[in-house]
């Protein structure tokens, strides 16, 4: 008797609406993401497995696909350092137009990413603003592989910033002066106190940055060039295949960007678990 009653607390203890609210979350879930992308890996099974892997095998999938992985990783790491370090400045200090700097951060947010590859191109052509500077000393980055970085630098940046940001103001100053009355140094401050403290949100913003970079087009399009081989990112290659009428294929590639990627944010989430398990084990 005693165990009936408890489950009926239990279950009314629930806030009203919850069975209709999970409904309508899977119903919409179902909708947006689990049906298309259900429909990408259906549409690449036709091909048939030698067909598919044909497709996904051939030389330039493969350099487009690393080209993908590996530029979005080293802006992802980047922006790691930098969106922490922008994070910190905004949250630790006071200075004059802090509040225009703030407001800069999220401006590729805002920003039509079109409009961000023209301006990138524009900057760091050999003839650009930047990229003048650069071609004497026989550097190029427009349609190249570092433009390609630099690009989804751009882009990702407030991910992290975002992020780690509130993290940082919510974090109480005294641990910090504690830890120099006991005789720490400032790396070891930040090493043992801080830096566990966001490790978990620094890892969040790393995750989002991460997959805005791989599926990333309109900022990369003009910049990368269209050099096959050289500087032609999967996104790219995708929309050369549905331009050619070739759904399979594109949906082949898709379903490996996908798969790839949810392997990384799988193994990025289950950091982030080890770390915040971490850092409450030594709080306690």
């Amino acid at each position: 008797m005693s165990a009936v009653r408890a489950s009926l607390l239990t279950r009314h203890s629930v806030l009203p609406g919850f069975g209709l609210a999970l409904g309508y979350t899977l119903l919409y879930l179902s909708l947006i993401v689990l049906i298309p992308l259900s429909a990408t890996f259906f549409k690449s099974a036709t091909l048939g497995w030698d067909a598919f892997w044909a497709v996904v095998a051939a030389p330039r999938v493969l350099a487009s696909l690393r080209l993908t992985f590996g530029a979005s990783l080293a802006a992802a790491t980047l922006n790691a350092f930098f969106g922490l370090l922008v994070a910190w400045v905004l949250a630790r200090y006071d200075f004059f137009g802090k509040k225009l700097i703030d407001a800069f951060v999220d401006l590729p947010f805002a920003l039509p990413t079109a409009v961000a590859g023209i301006a990138l191109t524009a900057l760091y052509a050999p003839n650009g603003l930047i990229g003048g500077l650069l071609a004497p000393h026989g550097i190029k980055v427009a349609f190249t592989p570092l433009g390609i970085v630099i690009a989804l630098t751009f882009i990702g940046l407030p991910f992290v910033a975002r992020t780690v940001q509130p993290v940082l103001k919510d974090l109480e100053a005294e641990f910090e002066e504690a830890a120099a009355c006991l005789g720490a140094g400032r790396w070891q401050t930040f090493r043992r106190v801080i830096l566990p403290a966001v490790a978990p949100a620094l890892l969040t913003g790393f995750a989002l940055a991460l997959a805005r970079a791989i599926g990333e087009y309109g900022s990369v399009v003009f910049i990368a060039g269209i050099m096959p081989m050289i500087s032609e990112i999967a996104p790219l290659l995708i929309i050369t295949k549905l331009e050619q009428y070739d759904y399979a294929g594109a949906t082949a590639i898709a379903v490996v960007m996908l798969l790839i990627s949810f392997a990384l944010l799988f193994a990025i989430n289950a950091l982030q678990w080890w770390a915040s398990r971490r850092h409450q084990e030594l709080s306690a």
